[in-house]
């Protein structure tokens, strides 16, 4: 029976995430809700100057349609998981939506502006930090508790330590993979891959929910990628990456081992060293650089590489990190 659902929702998120494109591009041209391109990006990306954004809504709409119709379909036919799992489903996906609708209004305050900046770094981590704090806050009212589970290791109990701990790796898991959003299909294809391990994990853990959310989201990935695949027709803009963010941490935190992150997440981490390690070398040598640019995508860019190729061997990257996830859960838990 799960096949069944997890072939369902890769085809409703696929279908109206490609098709949503047919509408919501022209919609956003019609609009002018065009990207901004920052003057210190790398010069080639001029062109790119009007670019519709926002088109993270394309698959924001199909995840969620596809989640949200065909999961309680599942339940209903097979029996619903435990309330905590169903929590864990829905609540995951209430949090990305949340961190997609600060995206939005961070995409829409730029554009209004016609800059490259919508909120502030403070407004956007105080509302980070309160989407996660409320996450959280529904999973311990459904009965969670505060243990995690360590592959090889087993379960740790974290105390009340796990709350700011859980608060602090969701929040920048979120903007970690907000700074991988900057070539060309890079993000969609570097998270494909995630959430497809993420999927797998799930599916080891026999954890049906998560698992065809993460299939959904896979899905719509390549759904996506038709419409931002080099040359994009249209950015995910923030509205896109920070649900991904959200998406990522909700499975990773359904499945009780946010541990996974650390080699699922290898190209998000890799993305925000990057720009730490940039500014604050920068600032350490008076104005030095450590790569030709950052985030570490642009360093490949300026140093030769092809938009194609950076999302190849980023996307090689987030593979190999999502097959150690997979083993470590298969053999491991």
């Amino acid at each position: 029976m799960s096949s069944y659902l997890y072939l369902t929702v890769a085809l409703v998120a696929f279908a109206l995430t490609a098709v949503l494109g047919l509408f919501v591009v022209p919609f956003l041209h019609k609009l002018k809700f065009g990207q901004t391109i920052r003057e210190v990006g790398p010069s080639w990306h001029k062109n790119k100057q009007g670019t519709p954004t926002m088109g993270g809504i394309m698959f924001i709409i199909g995840i969620a349609a596809a989640v949200l119709a065909c999961v309680p379909v599942f339940y209903s036919w097979s029996g619903p998981e435990t309330r905590l799992m169903q929590v864990r489903v829905f609540g995951g996906l209430a949090m990305a939506a949340a961190y997609g609708a600060i995206g939005f209004m961070d995409d829409y305050i730029g554009i209004v502006k016609k800059r490259n900046l919508g909120l502030t770094e403070r407004q956007k981590l105080v509302l980070q930090f309160l989407v996660a704090a409320a996450y959280l806050a529904t999973l311990r009212l459904s009965g969670d508790d505060t243990a995690t589970v360590i592959p090889f290791f087993g379960t740790v109990e974290l105390g009340l330590f796990y709350y700011p701990l859980a608060a602090i790796l969701i929040v920048g898991l979120t903007n970690a993979v907000n700074f991988t959003d900057g070539v060309d299909g890079l993000e969609a294809t570097v998270s494909f891959f995630v959430f497809t391990a993420l999927s797998l994990c799930g599916g080891v853990l026999s954890m049906v929910g998560l698992s065809a959310m993460g299939v959904a989201s896979a899905a719509a990935c390549i759904g996506f990628l038709i419409w931002n695949f080099h040359p994009a027709k249209v950015f995910m803009g923030d509205t896109g990456s920070l649900f991904l963010g959200g998406m990522v941490g909700a499975l990773a935190f359904g499945m009780d081992m946010p541990v996974l992150l650390l080699p699922l997440g290898v190209v998000y981490w890799a993305e925000m060293l990057s720009v730490v390690l940039q500014v604050s070398y920068f600032k350490a040598t008076h104005g030095k650089r450590l790569f030709k640019m950052s985030p570490i995508h642009h360093h490949f860019e300026m140093s030769g590489w092809s938009e194609v190729k950076v999302c190849g061997v980023f996307g090689l990257a987030a593979l190999l990190g999502g097959g150690l996830a997979v083993l470590a859960v298969a053999f491991g838990v």
